[in-house]
């Protein structure tokens, strides 16, 4: 299932994150996928309020940190693999306990790491269209979050 949506602004962009917060379950996978810009922690905050996180100002990229856990509805572990050299040092990086957990994982640069993904994930495409104009492409991969999909819809 692929959903496309035009966010023509921060304030679309902040609905379109806590409304797929507010539909998310134990153990799903978030992929998010473009450029620098695009969007993906500002969209991992906005996800965050939806999880109810009650200070979703914690929520900044963990490019250098890798990864970082946030206390929501749901636990929340917040990856960037932007630095990683390869889909080992994300693996040992401990994500496969993640990946299976009961969490919420959001995987910022995830493209660079797909085949350490479980089948089952929601990838997120941001686009730049404007200086907050974004373009988003999710694709569902499995019935889990092809759920989630159509509760967006």
């Amino acid at each position: 299932m692929i959903l496309e949506i035009d966010l023509p602004n921060l304030t679309a962009t902040n609905a379109l994150g806590r409304r797929l917060g507010r539909a998310l379950f134990p153990g799903a996978i978030i992929a998010l996928v473009g450029p620098l810009g695009a969007g993906k922690t500002h969209l991992c905050r906005a996800i965050a309020e939806g999880l109810d996180v009650p200070d979703s100002g914690i929520v900044t990229s963990p490019t250098f940190v890798l990864i970082q856990e946030y206390a929501g509805r749901l636990p929340i572990y917040h990856f960037d693999a932007y630095r990683l050299a390869n889909d080992r040092a994300f693996l040992d990086l401990g994500t496969d306990e993640y990946l299976e957990g009961d969490g919420v994982c959001l995987i910022e640069w995830a493209d660079r790491v797909e085949r350490c993904l479980t089948h089952d994930h929601l990838r997120v495409e941001l686009s730049v269209a404007g200086p907050e104009h974004r373009r988003a492409v999710l694709r569902a991969t499995g019935p889990k979050h092809e759920a989630v999909l159509s509760r967006l819809v």
